[in-house]
């Protein structure tokens, strides 16, 4: 960013964060777009499975996806690179969605993620459109039976095992169930933060880096994600910003001051063509622009 952008960018005052600042980098380079960020987010919070022919209605659920980028020629197999980027609530710390909720459902914390209160979404879905990233999700249908109560039996009998103790107990009990009618997104695992915050205050001492960890962070076999506390300049994220990779760190759409949260380390070949950009070896240029 250039100097004073984050001050002088905007008509909002520039808030800093105080203690805690949370924030996560995805390596391109180690990503291979395997989807296992994917299932564990789904499991870990309670996402819906919406199933395909909602999907199709634009209904999907998913708090990550990961989107591809194409380069060279469709006619010859061989010349395709891809770009595997997971994408998902940037956490920005100007958020468009914040300035739109009439209800201020969704907030921003002082340890900067932008937080989702379920119980006072009303569903206008003014967030979503307001979103450039498009990270956010509307819950069409009570997937989980989170509208259920004891004895309220579908007359379908296709959700009746919800009500069931066992069939929930797939549930994760940390995290709500999501009724129909209200916004989701990633919430960068904020039960799993807690949790790290109050075992390090039992045990009366401060939280250690790398004792939070995200759900996607976990369950990626090429460690391409690195999550932490931005403000502890002797954690990993902090280190990897501003010392060992410097040079690659971007953010997505960072010219409309969105000032994100999550950065991205770009994607290094090593070959001596470059494919993406040129005219002449890359067709899809400009499909992307």
């Amino acid at each position: 960013m250039d100097e004073k952008f984050r001050e002088n960018g905007t008509l909002y005052p520039n808030y800093v964060a105080p203690g805690i600042k949370w924030g996560m980098s995805i390596d391109l380079n180690s990503c291979i777009g395997c989807g296992a960020c994917v299932m564990g987010c789904q499991a870990e919070n309670n996402i819906s499975v919406v199933g395909k022919t909602h999907v199709l209605l634009a209904h999907e659920m998913h708090w990550l996806r990961i989107d591809r980028y194409f380069s060279g020629k469709p006619d010859q197999p061989d010349s395709i690179q891809t770009v595997f980027q997971p994408m998902l609530c940037q956490h920005c710390d100007n958020a468009p969605c914040e300035n739109v909720c009439p209800v201020s459902a969704t907030n921003h914390s002082s340890e900067g993620l932008n937080q989702m209160a379920y119980n006072r979404c009303i569903g206008t879905k003014y967030c979503a459109n307001n979103c450039p990233y498009k990270v956010r999700h509307f819950n069409w249908m009570d997937w989980n039976g989170a509208d259920c109560f004891d004895d309220n039996l579908y007359e379908d009998g296709r959700r009746d095992d919800l009500n069931d103790d066992l069939t929930r107990m797939v549930l994760n009990p940390d995290v709500t169930v999501r009724s129909r009618g209200v916004m989701e997104k990633c919430s960068f695992c904020v039960q799993r933060l807690q949790d790290a915050k109050l075992t390090a205050k039992k045990l009366g001492r401060p939280m250690k880096d790398g004792e939070a960890r995200t759900a996607c962070q976990q369950s990626c076999p090429t460690d391409a994600i690195v999550f932490g506390n931005v403000n502890d300049k002797e954690s990993a994220i902090y280190k990897l910003r501003t010392q060992q990779q410097r040079e690659r760190t971007f953010y997505v759409l960072e010219q409309i001051h969105t000032l994100p949260n999550v950065n991205y380390l770009a994607k290094v070949r090593n070959t001596e063509v470059i494919v993406g950009g040129d005219a002449k070896l890359d067709d899809m240029m400009n499909l992307h622009i």
